[in-house]
């Protein structure tokens, strides 16, 4: 299976300038493509392939000297991202869905570099790169030998490499016991044997911070230098927070893998739900993140994760009667068998209920395509 590992990168003031200045300069390439292929649907109603422009570089490079400082595989990378948006442009026109034609590029809408495994190599704690240098790494774990293409992404200003692997799965342990997952905005989740996960709420917690960290962008004059350095501060309170999620998300997955040998979820729609009067809070929450996080994990360390139909979920009593409730009532009270409980509890055991009856084959697949 496919794999992203991800390292931060320390480049001293030299080598940073020289990323800048190719970062500039891919950005430059993929604008003037994209220029192109307009200019020629214009005059010619016809499109320019990713190939034709490839074809164009070695006259570019001739023209413009600077395009030299860069290795060729990596403008290559450029052209054939320009080509991958107007390829999903089209599709999604086929789709019916809202196209999005491909758009010029800004500074900060372009923060990545693409290094095939022949322009790098990973020495220790060090990787050389093509026309850059030999660039300090923080290996914080081992890196596979199988590693494949290499982006160096660019973030609040600091700059991380992601090596794209193909590993292995590594089985765990068989493990025979079975949990279902119910979602919520009150409690993160609720297990189906009771325990409930706490909801950490990390951007509501940092608001009072980002309220002061905008203001200080709005007092600034568009433009100078002030404002710059004050939306780097509003940017980096914003990292803080997704590094948060991501911290707390990764913890908890891998725990319910390392424990249990079948996952019941819902398949929600996360989209849908972020769109309406509980949007910040949804968005908050991070249950899509989450679930894609499930999903590479149990594929990865072979255990069963299986999505079901979400409808009725929370009005549905464990021994099938159908209790209706409202958002604001808390307590599930089923007239039939007389079951009291909380309702998120129910809900994530009619979850493993569910569960229990799909087909072991689309399991995985469907969590992926349900988050996508």
């Amino acid at each position: 299976m496919q794999r992203t590992f991800k390292y931060r990168l320390y480049p001293n003031r030299k080598q940073r300038q020289i990323l800048a200045t190719q970062l500039d300069l891919c950005r430059e390439l993929y604008n003037a493509g994209l220029q192109e292929r307009i200019e020629s649907y214009k005059t010619n109603r016809k499109g320019v392939t990713w190939l034709q422009q490839q074809s164009q570089l070695p006259a570019i490079k001739e023209v413009r000297p600077e395009f030299k400082t860069l290795h060729a595989h990596t403008l290559q990378a450029v052209l054939i991202r320009l080509n991958k948006s107007f390829q999903n442009f089209f599709r999604r026109v086929k789709a019916g869905q809202t196209p999005g034609f491909p758009r010029f590029k800004s500074k900060r809408r372009f923060n990545s570099l693409v290094f095939t495994p022949t322009a790098f190599k990973v020495e220790g704690n060090r990787v050389k790169l093509s026309k850059v240098g030999s660039i300090k790494i923080k290996m914080h774990r081992p890196l596979p030998e199988n590693h494949g293409t290499l982006f160096l992404k660019q973030i609040c200003g600091a700059w991380y490499a992601c090596f794209s692997c193909e590993v292995e799965i590594q089985r765990l342990p068989l493990s025979l016991l079975e949990v279902g997952i119910d979602m919520g905005l009150e409690s993160f989740a609720v297990l189906s044997d009771g325990t409930p996960i706490e909801n950490p709420h990390w951007y509501r917690t940092a608001q009072a911070e980002l309220r002061v960290a905008q203001r200080r962008v709005s007092r600034r004059i568009k433009g100078s230098h002030r404002r710059r350095k004050a939306v780097v501060i509003l940017q980096k309170i914003h990292e803080h927070i997704t590094n948060q999620r991501k911290d707390f998300q990764h913890k908890l997955s891998f725990k319910l893998i390392q424990k249990y040998g079948t996952i019941a979820v819902e398949a929600l729609n996360v989209k849908g739900l972020a769109g309406g009067m509980l949007a910040q809070s949804v968005h908050d929450a991070g249950w899509s993140q989450f679930l894609n996080m499930l999903a590479y994990k149990a594929e990865q360390a072979g255990r069963t994760l299986i999505v079901v139909h979400p409808a009725g979920t929370s009005q549905t009593c464990t021994c099938g009667a159908a209790v209706r409730k409202k958002l604001s009532d808390r307590e599930h009270v089923c007239p039939e068998c007389g079951l009291i409980a909380n309702r998120d509890h129910v809900s994530a055991q009619v979850i493993l209920q569910r569960a229990r009856i799909v087909p072991l084959g689309a399991n995985v697949d469907e969590a992926m395509s349900c988050v996508a």
